[in-house]
């Protein structure tokens, strides 16, 4: 029989407070409960994500999040409130939990530090093992949650294009496989031969695909955040001609799996400078940019997974919720790459979020990869491998 193992995920990379409780067995992981505190409405005024704003929030939040986990997940005597630390409850209540996974970067230090002096201070009072995760590791392992978009067989609503499009449920992930990452902060292709064996073929080489569209987003008066307002409004000119607008799909015929949107974001912006109505077509440059981004990242994610002779693609990351993105690539995968599988994680888990950090811990607790909570540390600028 399997052992399962019952693991606490802590994330506070950037602006979102998140806690999380996960039951793994095998290769499978139940999410018990999944809580997220989200800052996008104080950030929102300013434009971006304000680090020393966000700090304080996490601060606010963290206890409360964590606590809200471990009762919805039912595990007994949760945390105190701020106001009850010091009573010695903090030893109770962690008998179920086998370990703490806690993201250590990449990430805003100042954000970073609150998850992981969280989990230092529990690991402690526990006696609980502790993981590190790698945010972009975490991303990853959003596929193996449950129910993963039921295997990408369209039983949710994706788009009338091609929601009668059919994939079987596969129930185990198959090696080799290829991983898009797009976010807000990364954008990478990941070649993973088995758990913890990973390979970087490409990443950007200046700002990541989230950026762009947030950039793109500030040019067109669209607010924040960018990539979702950039997709609502790229709808409205869908099936219409686009007269006299048309943007560069930047390294598309590189040869390599690498990435750049620097010049994208730069081309819109001369476009709408050359244009004198461009206000009046804000959803056709919307449109545009979001094509000409889907077009690249779908192009570099085939050519990889037919390198790699990949079973199973992957997506993951911010960008990940993009509809077009998931159209796209899904047409790709049925028409361009016979006999693989295509796994997306629920919208949910796309965004920053806890269950996915709890499940890359699984998977190194079952290695036994643990950091023992002296050591544990913050690492902003951490690379992925």
């Amino acid at each position: 029989m399997k052992k399962q193992l019952i693991i606490l995920g802590i994330e506070t990379s950037c602006d979102e407070t998140a806690a999380s409780v996960v039951r793994g067995v095998g290769d499978k992981v139940e999410v018990l409960s999944n809580v997220v505190s989200s800052q996008i409405e104080i950030h929102k005024k300013y434009g971006g994500v304000v680090p020393e704003v966000a700090a304080r929030e996490h601060v606010l939040n963290i206890l409360p999040v964590v606590n809200e986990a471990l009762a919805k997940a039912g595990i007994k005597s949760p945390l105190p409130s701020l106001g009850e630390l010091g009573t010695g409850s903090l030893l109770k209540g962690a008998k179920k939990i086998d370990a703490i996974a806690v993201t250590v970067g990449p990430g805003l230090v100042t954000s970073l530090l609150v998850g992981v002096e969280t989990a230092k201070t529990l690991a402690y009072a526990w006696g609980s093992p502790v993981v590190a995760v790698n945010h972009i590791e975490g991303h990853i392992y959003a596929n193996w949650l449950r129910p993963i978009s039921e295997i990408f067989n369209f039983q949710f609503s994706i788009s009338k294009r091609i929601q009668n499009t059919k994939y079987k449920i596969q129930d185990k992930i198959k090696f080799p496989a290829i991983i898009l990452t797009v976010s807000g902060g990364h954008t990478m292709l990941v070649l993973m031969s088995g758990h913890g064996k990973y390979r970087v073929l490409g990443e950007t080489r200046d700002d990541a695909a989230g950026e762009a569209f947030d950039k793109a987003a500030q040019l067109l008066g669209l607010g924040y955040p960018g990539g979702p307002a950039v997709a609502a409004e790229a709808v409205k000119a869908r099936g219409k001609k686009l007269k006299d607008i048309s943007l560069p799909r930047p390294m598309i015929n590189s040869g390599d799996y690498d990435f750049s949107f620097s010049g994208l974001k730069t081309a819109l912006w001369y476009a709408i400078q050359r244009d004198k109505i461009w206000k009046k077509r804000i959803s056709g440059y919307a449109y545009e940019f979001e094509q000409a981004a889907v077009e690249v990242l779908v192009s570099k994610i085939v050519k990889a997974a037919r390198d790699f002779n990949c079973q199973t693609i992957m997506l993951s990351g911010g960008v990940a919720a993009n509809l077009e993105l998931r159209n796209q690539l899904a047409q790709a995968v049925k028409n361009r790459l016979d006999g693989a599988k295509l796994i997306i994680p629920e919208f949910k888990y796309c965004t920053d979020n806890a269950a996915m950090i709890a499940a890359a811990g699984y998977f190194r607790a079952k290695r036994k990869d643990f950091t023992p909570w002296q050591k544990l540390k913050t690492e902003p600028n951490k690379e992925f491998i």
